[in-house]
């Protein structure tokens, strides 16, 4: 099973979990988008779902394939939202953003019941931190806020270069108009200080930290899908 069987194997786990009726938060990313495409086959059979995009990537993808959609200020409770995740740990915290759409996945997530976690193997980790972080900041006072950021990674004894996200076009930018600061820490101990730290920095908007927001990872491996809930890997 190759990389890609395996995130379609993580995404048709996912599907089982859906129902007809649902409000249905839908992720963004590669794994994300094998879901959208399994979705869509079941939507063209008969279900019924009313799906909120994280993301204008996500959104364009499933008008394409007639997967219904609505606005979160007009489905602002959901039932359930099924995204990928760039790391995932024993505890089910995260680490998303990868994509560059962390901050409407985190609004999403927290207007959701449930979020399901859809991912390969390759993303299960001991300790968050080998993929960058992804911290999503206003433009304004650029410089001040990656400054604010390496103080209070210094304070928390983390180290690693901290690089603007660019594309091709020159500095990347979110579909909220915000920057993105990819930090490269190596091992993250403490998620939950470093959470609460980025948060009182002003000009950070949201960061890729996602913490007790996952209910359920789905996790393909070759052998098949297996489910990990916190501390139970």
């Amino acid at each position: 099973m190759d990389a890609r069987q395996m995130k379609i194997e993580a995404a048709r786990a996912a599907l089982a979990y859906v129902e007809s009726g649902m409000r249905l938060g839908i992720g963004t990313g590669s794994t994300a988008e094998e879901f959208v495409r399994l979705l869509a086959e079941k939507v063209a059979a008969g279900l019924v779902i009313e799906g909120v995009p994280t993301s204008e990537r996500t959104a364009r993808l499933c008008v394409e394939l007639g997967v219904p959609l609505k606005s979160l200020d007009e489905l602002p409770e959901l039932d359930l939202t099924i995204d990928g995740a760039d790391e995932v740990d024993g505890a089910l915290r995260l680490i998303k953003g990868g994509g560059g759409a962390l901050l409407r996945e985190k609004i999403v997530a927290a207007s959701s019941q449930r979020m399901i976690v859809i991912a390969d193997e390759s993303k299960v980790v001991q300790t968050l931190g080998a993929f960058a972080l992804p911290i999503e900041v206003n433009p304004f006072g650029l410089v001040s806020t990656r400054i604010q950021i390496e103080k209070t990674a210094t304070r928390l004894g983390l180290s690693g270069a901290l690089n603007l996200r660019q594309s091709e076009d020159g500095n990347f930018t979110t579909d909220g108009g915000h920057f993105i600061i990819d930090a490269s820490f190596g091992r993250i101990p403490d998620a939950e200080a470093l959470s609460i730290a980025l948060n009182s920095i002003p000009g950070v908007v949201e960061h890729g930290l996602f913490i007790n927001m996952a209910t359920l990872a789905i996790i393909a491996g070759p052998s098949g899908a297996r489910t990990l809930q916190a501390n139970n890997t």
